[in-house]
């Protein structure tokens, strides 16, 4: 595993995984598990393997260990737009992504760190992916008109 710089030891303490036991390596087994099951998945598949070129997948798999890291353990590794990205993949219908393809990404996250991670440690990834995946669906609904704005909703008052 590449870990390209080390987490100072006071952000790391401070950090929602260090009172559970996430470490880089633990982070690197999820996601790697986790996208070699996105990339078998019926449903989810067909849309990574549009947006990700299959050569591009170990960058991808470095960006999304940066990602983690950063959320679990305070590294401030990734540095990134995830909002924007997802906003733009369409999905097999033209639609774009909706509430099915986030609910299966969360079963398969789930399946993946309780398979992989103790206990208090998978509780906590399957915390932050919900967060992360409800931040997201507001995000794309916002960014295609389905939910107005705050300046929308100043503005009808």
């Amino acid at each position: 595993m590449d870990n390209p710089e080390p987490i100072r030891a006071d952000r790391l303490r401070l950090s929602p995984g260090f009172a559970v036991g996430v470490t880089e390596e633990m982070i690197h087994q999820v996601v790697h598990a986790f996208y070699g099951r996105i990339r078998q998945d019926p449903a989810l598949s067909p849309i990574f393997n549009r947006v990700i070129a299959a050569d591009a997948w170990p960058a991808h798999l470095q960006k999304m260990c940066d990602f983690w890291s950063s959320v679990m353990l305070m590294s401030g590794r990734f540095h990134g737009a995830p909002m924007p990205a997802h906003a733009r993949i369409a999905g097999q219908d033209g639609q774009g992504l909706n509430g099915r393809h986030f609910a299966r990404w969360l079963h398969l996250f789930a399946e993946t760190v309780a398979e992989l991670c103790p206990p208090e440690a998978a509780a906590l990834f399957q915390q932050k992916s919900q967060m992360i995946a409800q931040s997201l669906q507001l995000g794309i609904a916002a960014s295609r008109g389905e939910i107005p704005s705050i300046s929308q909703v100043a503005l009808s008052r």
